[in-house]
């Protein structure tokens, strides 16, 4: 009896910590998308003046997703849920500091809320994730360049409710583009960013300015 109660803690403990996203939200359906970008060849990618040859790196991270199991079979008089419109859900990019020393890798996230009254659903797997670092006209990464794997991953926002991603994405202050995965790429120079982000299909609003210096 001893041993059955210490194992029952030691799961609560590990399902009250592990939370992919903050304000979790109930689970609709998942579906394993299985798309994998292939990686090109490698090749030099064109760096700025100012930017230093960085030493060979591996491929970019991949979003984390959202854990979810299969919803239950509604009940005949359940109404159906609709999916999330643009005008029902607010999306925020987000970083973990704005400004950044030397060396320091700027932690990069998304918030979505469900602005609307009622529940919606929306896929907010690696599939339908986006984060894009610009300075100025100039587009320095994107996570999708070097992303080796995606997944869908539906669930269901009630009406009013903001979630946050727990596992952030690390932008290694480097350029990145297709071809040029696992290989030297030029690093960023000191100066103002901005980190824009889409999730299920649906843009933020503002964009978020960080500084590296």
């Amino acid at each position: 009896m001893a041993v059955l109660l210490v194992l029952a803690v030691v799961v609560a403990v590990v399902l009250a910590v592990w939370q992919p996203w903050r304000g979790t939200p109930q689970p609709a359906a998942s579906t394993s998308a299985g798309q994998t970008p292939s990686a090109l060849p490698t090749s030099g990618a064109a760096a700025d003046p100012s930017a230093a040859a960085a030493p060979s790196a591996p491929a970019d991270p991949t979003p984390a997703p959202v854990e979810s199991t299969p919803e239950p079979d509604p009940s005949g008089t359940a109404p159906a849920v609709a999916a999330c419109s643009t005008a029902d859900i607010s999306v925020q990019a987000v970083t973990d500091q704005d400004v950044y020393g030397a060396g320091e890798l700027p932690k990069l996230s998304i918030t979505l809320s469900n602005k609307s009254t009622a529940p919606c659903l929306i896929n907010v797997g690696t599939a339908t994730q986006s984060f894009v670092i610009t300075s100025g006209s100039d587009t320095w990464w994107r996570s999708t360049d070097c992303q080796s794997e995606s997944s869908d991953q539906v669930v269901q926002l009630a009406g009013g409710q903001t979630v946050s991603s727990v596992s952030p994405l690390e932008w290694d202050r480097t350029r990145s583009s297709v071809d040029s995965c696992g290989s030297s790429r030029p690093q960023a120079a000191p100066g103002y960013y901005h980190l824009s982000v889409s999730i299920g299909g649906i843009e933020a609003a503002d964009t978020k300015v960080f500084e590296l210096r």
